[in-house]
């Protein structure tokens, strides 16, 4: 089993945890270069809220995309996105993904801008 396909098991168990509970869910991808944050809807998993850092309000903030400064701006972003529509709890969707770096840089960042997860 290689590295993408255990993460991509990894992130099966979570989203069939986070449906059972029918709550929006914050899901984060990255890639070596961008970060990308989602929002969706519990009920019928729709995006509602979207940040990444290919986003205008995302790149005047940062230098470079692929860091960890660059992933807290990409949580700040998306926390003032939800609050804007209504959004105050979600649940934390890492993809799989090990929850440190940029992935825990952006956690952090919405905590601190207002979301509940």
């Amino acid at each position: 089993m290689d590295k993408k396909s255990s993460r991509i098991r990894r992130s099966r168990r979570t989203r069939a945890k986070i449906a059972s509970l029918g709550i929006d869910r914050l899901t984060v991808h990255r890639t070596p270069r961008h970060t990308y944050a989602q929002v969706f809807s519990g009920k019928t998993g729709s995006i509602l809220v979207s940040a990444s850092t290919l986003s205008a309000d995302v790149r005047a903030l940062v230098k470079y995309p692929g860091n960890i400064d660059a992933a807290s701006a990409v949580g700040k972003v998306i926390a003032e996105k939800a609050k804007a529509a209504g959004i105050e709890k979600v649940a934390f969707d890492r993809s799989g993904f090990k929850y440190h770096g940029r992935v825990k840089a952006l956690a952090e960042s919405a905590r601190e801008n207002g979301l509940k997860f």
